[in-house]
């Protein structure tokens, strides 16, 4: 049997529309039929249930009623008694659904432009689901596009199968596109919206420069040099932390290339950004050091509970200048690189600064165990740093000391305890004149002098507490582009305290107010574990 003219016609607008939409055909096909059933309803009335259904093989369009079989009919356009319904399908039963084929229609203008208006927007849902799984699973992938056009500063880049943004604030500084210009980005997001997916791309993005990198060297896509950490001042300066896997294989050899090749590949791409490719270490005092070139490093403090590290360089060859960088670019870097807060200092200002902690416990042990400046240097030559330490070490280390014996340790021990139950009955003393109420002593985590300095900001109550933040305890700091790093003071500033400490503190504190439960405690810690498990 032949096909006629407008049978195929069907099929072949359902095949140019899926080819050009990039969509299934069967998507096209059942939004003609949902249209031409809804063009139907015009015409038979709005309540009568129509079903178009279209051959996807010979584009035959059948139409047909349904209804449901009653014993009592209310509405005949989508209703039919169970006799009338017997005499079409003898087997019939109250509760089934009888189907009633319709006879074709002729389409006025109306109508027709009814359908178009359906199928024009399944195919639009349609295609934008298509381009929503497509590009969803393609974040942390760098694209190639052409710009379409700019708006308002940002570029909206046509991907061929789809269509992305690139923002303002995602571009380099100074870089500037116009109509036709290609353009390589990194896709960061992609989201969901009613007016379609939202494809953001990004040139400044971290990531961005190490895909470049497994682009330009064989030995990173082949997983033989891996990039560990990335740390970007976008369009003026980076740094990138690299590692070999075969010991055969320098890796910051790999990624320069020969005559810097590769390097510059990525550099030009950039727009000139001066990439400073250094070799990754475990060792976090090896790492900061490497990261922190071309300056030289005479020695490294760590402080792992806070995660600073404490950098002393030479006074000479203005080294100072060198590891601190232009406005703070070469620390800053290297501290977004490595994850740990950096502080600079010179041999000298260190030497200073250590005269300095050695005149201040002198003077505390003085004071505090009424001794003279011989015994106090001689605790503070020592390592001793405060008088809790000097309660609490075991009488026999102290007594080891030259010039002590067994009878002045405990003596000095006895004398620091008396010192720190005297300290302790002033600080409840003006806890309870702050007004600071008892059941903050019973957190976990809280000292006398945490409730001291929580009053004088007004923190009173467990419910006060529990309401802070991190931040609100240990302070912040504040990067701001191209400036020195701001550092804002939290209600415990003076006080040795990590995040970690302070945001299990809160935690405590919410617990006790009951905010939570122990299982929400418990939950954060049984997902970290997950997390951190190797994958099998």
């Amino acid at each position: 049997m032949a096909v006629s003219a407008n049978k195929l016609e069907l099929l072949q607008i359902a095949d140019a529309v899926a080819r050009e939409k990039s969509i299934d055909r069967s998507i096209v096909i059942a939004a003609m039929e949902d249209a031409i059933a809804k063009a139907a309803r015009a015409r038979y009335g709005s309540e009568t249930d129509v079903h178009a259904e279209i051959d996807a093989k010979k584009g035959e369009l059948r139409l047909s009623r349904h209804m449901l079989v009653v014993d009592v009919v209310e509405n005949s356009s989508n209703q039919i008694s169970l006799v009338d319904a017997q005499r079409m399908n003898p087997g019939a039963q109250v509760g089934d659904t009888i189907a009633d084929t319709l006879p074709p229609l002729e389409y006025g203008r109306i109508a027709a432009q009814s359908a178009k208006q359906v199928i024009v927007q399944k195919v639009r849902e349609a295609e934008r689901d298509r381009q929503y799984q497509e590009f969803k699973d393609r974040i942390g992938d760098i694209v190639n596009g052409v710009v379409k056009r700019v708006e308002y500063g940002s570029v909206i880049v046509d991907l061929g199968r789809g269509e992305a943004i690139v923002r303002r604030d995602e571009m380099l500084p100074r870089e500037v596109f116009r109509n036709g210009d290609r353009v390589r980005a990194y896709i960061f997001d992609v989201r969901r919206e009613t007016r379609g997916p939202q494809i953001f791309l990004s040139r400044t993005h971290p990531q961005f420069m190490a895909k470049l990198f497994a682009q330009e060297v064989p030995e990173i896509y082949d997983g033989i040099v891996e990039i560990k950490a990335v740390a970007r001042d976008p369009g003026s300066r980076a740094k990138i932390g690299v590692i070999s896997r075969d010991s055969s294989v320098d890796p910051v050899g790999a990624c320069v290339g020969m005559r810097g090749s590769r390097v510059q590949a990525v550099v030009n791409e950039l727009q000139g950004e001066k990439i400073d490719i250094i070799p990754w270490s475990p060792d976090i005092a090896t790492f900061v050091v490497n990261a922190l070139a071309p300056a030289e490093v005479a020695k490294v403090v760590i402080d792992e509970d806070r995660e600073r590290i404490e950098v002393v360089v030479p006074d000479t060859n203005n080294q100072l200048s060198l590891a601190i960088g232009r406005r703070g670019q070469n620390v800053r870097l290297a501290s977004q690189l490595t994850g740990w807060d950096i502080d600079i200092l010179t041999e000298q200002e260190e030497s200073e600064r250590r005269q300095a902690d050695f005149e201040n416990s002198t003077r505390v042990f003085m004071e505090a165990l009424n001794v003279d400046e011989v015994v106090g240097q001689l605790l503070a030559s020592e390592g001793f740093t405060s008088v809790e330490e000097l309660a609490l070490v075991d009488v026999k280390e102290l007594a080891g000391i030259e010039g002590f014996d067994e009878e002045t340790a405990t003596e000095l021990q006895n004398r620091a305890r008396e010192y720190l139950e005297q300290l302790e009955a002033e600080l409840e003393a003006k806890r309870k004149e702050l007004g600071v109420e008892d059941a903050m002593k019973d957190v976990p985590g809280v000292t006398s002098k945490m409730l001291v300095k929580l009053g004088e900001n007004d923190v009173k109550t467990v419910e006060d507490l529990a309401g802070c933040a991190t931040d609100d305890l240990v302070g912040w700091t504040e990067r701001k582009e191209g400036g020195e790093p701001t550092k804002h003071a939290g209600f415990l500033d003076g006080v040795e305290i990590s995040r970690d400490d302070a945001e299990a503190m809160i935690m405590q504190a919410r617990l006790k107010a009951g905010w939570i439960t122990e299982a929400d405690l418990a939950r954060p810690a049984a997902e970290a574990d997950v997390a951190e498990e190797p994958a099998a």
